[in-house]
């Protein structure tokens, strides 16, 4: 991209009242940014829906100011600049109306032919929330799954740190300039995220910090990955408002359910309610979901694994093998096993590519 037309974009992209639907209908028309600023006001209004008052300070010599000093920021910090046309442009964000049509990018991100994943929740995570998320993790880790956040207190950075831990890849969309990090205390995190995974935002970094910018990020959050899973939430949140627009994307929703009374259950138990989520309880639910192939795993690999299955989840497996298929309560009585246990087990055998769940809560091996 010509420097010129990058510092076009970069005006067009924060000129107020214009927005990226705006910007890429204006885009369109022209064919590029450095032809719209040298169009006059009769070229301009001959584009449906731009009025006068949006094109206000579509010329404004402070804006092109700003932009000149973005481009020197990103030029001296390395920083990565996606065109909403680009072949490395997020797919799934492509789709989204209201992408931006510049997203910042800084770190090793690699987002091609992956299994996204969104996890979402409330900054006040409890111990039984960051339980959850953890083994949700730990158990879609064979799936190499790519797990998007927003790097904010509590789900979000439970959701990132698993990720590293499990070493899969994350994404850490920020409602700000890639000039600094927010919360500060996170900082120590920037590194690792940037060796395994990255930093996504459409924020310069003269942006003004506000919180409105935080239900702006929430669009990239829901718009890059296949699916958005609420850990937490209470009745109000942003993660209820990122669990709305991947709705409105048509994604797939999940929400973890809670006890009515407790208040970080409410938002999830509410998204159930207005059939906005699909009910999940583990890593089985999603996978179920998603549809995401257990066969995808290399043939050798299941082999091996088959070989050390022991005590229980041996039992199980060989049992299945003798039934063919069975619903849980059959191979919970066969078995000798409670249903709580074997479900455990279930889940443990999918994942390592031994057996896969069947409508009307069946299962049989692989």
């Amino acid at each position: 991209m010509k420097e010129q037309e990058l510092l076009n974009l970069l005006v067009l992209q924060n000129l107020s009242g214009i927005g990226q639907i705006n910007a890429k209908k204006l885009l369109e028309h022209f064919g590029s940014a450095t032809h719209l600023f040298e169009a006059n006001l009769k070229e301009l209004l001959a584009v449906e829906g731009i009025g006068k008052k949006r094109l206000q300070s579509l010329k404004e010599a402070t804006n092109f100011k700003k932009a000149e000093e973005e481009l020197k920021f990103i030029k001296s910090n390395q920083i990565e600049v996606l065109h909403y046309k680009d072949h490395n442009y997020p797919y799934r964000l492509k789709q989204c109306i209201d992408s931006p049509i510049l997203l910042f990018s800084r770190g090793k991100i690699n987002l091609k032919n992956r299994p996204i994943l969104s996890i979402v929740g409330t900054r006040q995570i409890t111990s039984q929330g960051i339980a959850f998320c953890e083994q949700l993790i730990s158990d879609l880790a064979p799936f190499d799954p790519v797990i998007v956040s927003g790097l904010a207190y509590g789900t979000d950075i439970t959701a990132h740190k698993t990720a590293l831990d499990q070493n899969l890849q994350t994404v850490a969309c920020l409602a700000h300039g890639l000039n600094q990090i927010y919360p500060k205390v996170h900082q120590k995190y920037a590194e690792a995220i940037e060796r395994n995974g990255g930093f996504f935002t459409d924020f310069c970094s003269y942006s003004t910090f506000d919180r409105k910018n935080f239900l702006s990020r929430n669009r990239i959050v829901a718009g890059l990955s296949e699916a958005t899973v609420v850990i937490e939430s209470a009745e109000k949140g942003g993660s209820l408002v990122t669990a709305d627009i991947a709705h409105s994307y048509n994604r797939e929703v999940f929400a973890v359910p809670g006890r009515p009374q407790d208040k970080f259950s409410k938002g999830c138990n509410m998204l159930i309610k207005q059939q906005k989520a699909q009910m999940i309880t583990n890593a089985a639910d999603l996978i179920y979901y998603l549809n995401w192939d257990v066969k995808s795993k290399k043939e050798n690999q299941q082999t091996q694994l088959f070989i050390e299955l022991e005590g229980n989840e041996k039992l199980v497996y060989e049992k299945l093998r003798e039934l063919g298929k069975a619903e849980m309560d059959t191979l919970s009585l066969s078995c000798g096993l409670p249903t709580f246990k074997l479900a455990s087990i279930l889940v443990s055998l999918e994942l390592s590519g031994c057996v896969r769940p069947l409508p009307g809560k069946q299962f049989e091996i692989i």
